[in-house]
């Protein structure tokens, strides 16, 4: 399967890459700066979310599905969060790529009916703008109905560096907790599960948790 990545050199980005890579995809690194890219084996393509929709279209050529990873904490702009939604939504809509996986957040998961993660006292403020951004984009995802087949997975509450141990559990809308009230899961695992869930499948157009 041929993969791009948007994000592909940012921390969790570059994790994917990496895993869908091993598998033996051919992977397309879709990056602001190409020189970034140092991977001779990796295919990198300029794009930039903020282009016109035929750009960006025009830099997903031939590829088979797109995994983004997309984040506004870096220039402090958590507005485009959403709106890299909608724009990709379109994009692969008009290219005739039917697969979109999304980077998502643990905020609006449910830690009771009705209460999210974000809602709580515990929940730190350096992180609520961008919580809030990811909830926006999964009402996008939710409210868009285009052909697109996409998937929003959520981390665990914390992601951390760290080993792949192959584990995790896959939840939906409420907040995974292990034996000792922990939502934990690696960066490793977590890249583990999303090339797990594009080569299943398993969930199209939902929202899913993965922790251990």
């Amino acid at each position: 399967m041929k993969v791009a990545v948007v994000g592909a050199t940012g921390w969790i980005g570059s994790h994917i890459l990496n895993e869908a890579k091993q598998r033996g995809h051919e992977v397309v690194a879709l990056v602001r700066e190409v020189n970034r890219v140092e991977d001779p084996d990796i295919e990198a393509r300029a794009f930039d979310l903020t282009a016109p929709i035929g750009e960006m279209v025009d830099s997903l050529s031939g590829v088979d599905a797109v995994i983004a990873s997309i984040g506004g904490r870096a220039k402090g702009n958590h507005d485009i969060v959403k709106q890299a939604a909608k724009k990709l939504l379109t994009s692969l809509s008009e290219a005739k790529i039917g697969r979109l996986l999304w980077v998502g957040g643990a905020g609006s998961l449910e830690v009771a009916p009705g209460v999210t993660l974000i809602s709580t006292p515990e929940f730190p403020e350096e992180y609520k703008a961008e919580a809030i951004a990811q909830g926006e984009a999964l009402d996008v995802f939710k409210q868009t109905a285009n052909g697109v087949n996409w998937t929003f997975v959520s981390p665990a509450a914390e992601i951390f560096p760290g080993e792949t141990l192959s584990k995790y559990r896959i939840g939906g809308e409420q907040l995974l907790l292990d034996e000792q009230g922990n939502s934990r899961i690696s960066v490793s695992d977590y890249a583990k599960a999303m090339v797990d869930e594009l080569e299943s499948n398993q969930h199209p157009n939902q929202r899913i948790g993965v922790a251990y």
